[in-house]
């Protein structure tokens, strides 16, 4: 039995507890020892017993005392410095930990583990080129180094060097097939790399050799979504909402995959647990107000994207949002200083320009409406629907060459669309150019019917015309 054992697997638990009362009471002794000044422990063996024990149990700070003191008995042992870069690690204080093992690798600088544990700390202090030539030295003294393959990969998915890391995954997985982080992580890399059946292959393999990883299920979920497999990805969400049910990031891409499926009332009913475990999360009260938004509660949706907006006052879409709610109330003001504040924070959102443009043009200030139009066109070059837009402003306005062009290009982008026809024939019609009017009434006739009612309607005074009459007759 070592120094400081407290039980073994076949003890009684009433005895393990007596025996780890005693290690307890141990710990307490040298901690008591080394608070009033004096020597503290001096045996080697225990100390290292007391330094598992802690950082085992994860009380790093503890384990970071009594490395310490190991140090000051042994303060050439490479293992201990390693050992104590370790603990560093654990307590995210990198910069040490480096200074660590770098210590132990003056002691033994062929040590594979020691410059795996080094490049790890780099990496968590963003020096991945360093933490890369760490992992290299590894491999250059031991090639068959699992770790340090495995973490040179991780290093490379951090940098979205994906090609990359997917090829060292695979390496791994050739010679073991059955590590299931390479599985893992190879199936993070296939996602990124957009291909979502190998993405999904490997997290099934994954989840093969650990079916009760949370993550995983919650990872296979999100490429079942991105595939559209919407009641698929539920399904993975609720496996791994049923290994760990405290899951935001879980119930809220459910109600995503519940939006998606047009199950509105359910899809609200997973962001507001998403809320119940983070009242913080800024995407969910955002997808909040959406739904609510999409069912005509504009009030509850306006509440939603207000408090996604009180929680990130950058958020610019929640701005939107509630830009949109408040115009469908007719709240004009209200929207257009909405789609300001949001426009303040993202000027290049095409969608954005185009709200505030049918906002302006709606509220009578059609000029000012010409500017957002035009901003739409230059961020959406290929939007046939706001070249329509922006020529019938510009024709209504008295800008009829111009409005024309615009027409012209929104027909190059759809040549299917009876509207654009329309607003073409109405300019040629006022250019004078009567056959070719004539022709595009006949087109737009052609491609909606309905549309020679809303003629008539509008333009009674022409359907008498000789060349309107021969168009009907065509």
């Amino acid at each position: 039995m070592s120094i400081l054992d407290y039980g073994g697997f076949d003890d009684d638990p009433e005895d393990e507890q007596e025996r780890k009362d005693r290690f307890d009471d141990e710990l307490k002794k040298y901690r008591d020892m080394m608070n009033d000044g004096s020597a503290g422990p001096t045996n080697i063996e225990a100390l290292e017993e007391i330094v598992a024990y802690y950082f085992e149990n994860e009380k790093f700070e503890d384990a970071l005392h009594f490395v310490n003191q190991l140090l000051t008995l042994v303060p050439y042992s490479g293992d201990f410095w390693q050992r104590k870069g370790f603990i560093l690690s654990n307590l995210s204080r990198y910069d040490e930990a480096v200074e660590c093992f770098d210590r132990s690798l003056g002691f033994n600088p062929v040590d594979p583990e020691t410059l795996v544990n080094r490049g790890i700390a780099l990496d968590d202090l963003g020096r991945t080129d360093e933490a890369l030539a760490s992992y290299n030295r590894a491999l250059e003294i031991d090639p068959a180094n699992e770790d340090a393959l495995f973490n040179k990969g991780i290093t490379f998915e951090k940098t979205g060097q994906y090609d990359e890391a997917e090829q060292i995954f695979r390496y791994i997985l050739e010679g073991n097939p059955a590590n299931k982080d390479a599985w893992y992580e190879l199936g993070y890399c296939h996602d990124f790399l957009e291909k979502p059946e190998e993405s999904l292959r490997c997290y099934d393999e994954h989840l093969r050799l650990d079916p009760y990883n949370h993550n995983a299920w919650y990872n296979r979920g999100i490429v079942l979504n991105r595939m559209a497999q919407y009641h698929r990805a539920l399904e993975s969400y609720d496996t791994a909402l049923a290994l760990h049910e405290k899951f935001p990031a879980a119930w809220y891409n459910k109600g995503n995959a519940f939006a998606n499926l047009g199950r509105l009332n359910d899809a609200i009913a997973c962001y507001r647990k998403t809320l119940d475990l983070d009242e913080h999360d800024v995407p969910a009260w955002h997808n909040l107000g959406n739904a609510y938004e999409e069912l005509a509660d504009y009030f509850e949706a306006i509440r939603c994207f207000t408090m996604a907006i009180r929680h990130d006052p950058q958020h610019y879409e929640s701005f939107f949002g509630r830009g949109s709610c408040h115009d469908s109330l007719e709240q004009f003001k209200k929207a257009l200083s909405d789609y300001n504040k949001a426009l303040g924070l993202c000027k290049d959102y095409p969608e954005l320009w185009y709200a505030k443009a049918d906002l302006l043009y709606n509220m009578g200030r059609t000029r000012e409406s010409l500017i957002s139009y035009r901003m739409v066109t230059r961020l959406s070059p290929d939007n046939h629907e706001a070249w329509l837009d922006y020529g019938d402003t510009l024709f209504e306005l008295g800008f009829t060459k111009q409005a024309l062009k615009a027409l012209d290009r929104a027909m190059a982008l759809n040549p299917s669309s009876s509207d654009i026809y329309y607003s073409r024939a109405k300019i040629l019609m006022v250019l004078n150019r009567t056959h070719e009017a004539v022709e595009a009434l006949w087109s737009s006739f052609q491609l909606d019917p309905l549309k020679q009612k809303v003629f008539e309607q509008e333009f009674p005074e022409i359907t008498s015309l000789t060349e309107f009459q021969n168009l009907l007759r065509r």
